[in-house]
């Protein structure tokens, strides 16, 4: 656990520098593209996750690794230049962590707020509007909504902002109704 909780710091100090790097170079929507990118490619290859998650592999194999995906992707340069230096330092593990803190910041730059909506199936187009309405009244900005599915949730929904959670899954509820039985 604490290693998680270090790994989201040192992310969001990276996220910052990079965040102000690319605002200096008017490249922001340009590596928030890429780190888009490049997230769904660590959602998708589990040989990308083992390249920066493993131990077995130097800082120098990782930065090979993130600078040929970088230039096969065609990444503007300050993305290729921070996912080097990140590997050189030896913290390619935050990159996960990094990107989060990005987004978080990029958001907030546009005047939006990001939101992690996890359910038990796939959104439809009609609910995915309605969750972005009842956000939008909700929150007061617009959201930017990332789906998640998670099976074990069984049904509902859990909606992430910053570090609130509002969690209507069947889940939660079958193990609050669990815990109070337990306490009768």
């Amino acid at each position: 656990m604490a290693d998680e909780s270090n790994a989201s710091n040192l992310g969001g100090r990276y996220a910052q520098a990079l965040f102000d790097l690319a605002t200096d170079e008017k490249a922001l929507a340009a590596v928030e593209a890429d780190l888009k990118s490049l997230k769904a490619a660590l959602g998708e290859s589990r040989d990308l996750r083992l390249l920066i998650g493993s131990p077995a592999f130097s800082a120098a194999d990782k930065g090979k690794g993130l600078l040929a995906i970088a230039a096969a992707a065609r990444f503007h340069p300050t993305t290729r230049k921070f996912l080097g230096l990140l590997a050189a330092n030896g913290r390619a593990l935050a990159l996960p962590a990094v990107i989060a803190s990005f987004e978080a910041l990029a958001a907030k730059a546009r005047g939006a707020v990001s939101a992690e909506v996890t359910t038990a199936l796939p959104l439809s187009a009609a609910q995915a509007k309605g969750v972005a309405a009842a956000l939008r009244q909700a929150l007061g900005k617009d959201p930017e909504i990332t789906t998640r599915v998670d099976p074990a949730l069984l049904g509902g929904i859990r909606v992430k902002v910053g570090s609130r959670l509002f969690d209507a899954s069947l889940r939660s509820k079958l193990d609050s109704l669990k815990f109070a039985l337990k306490r009768a």
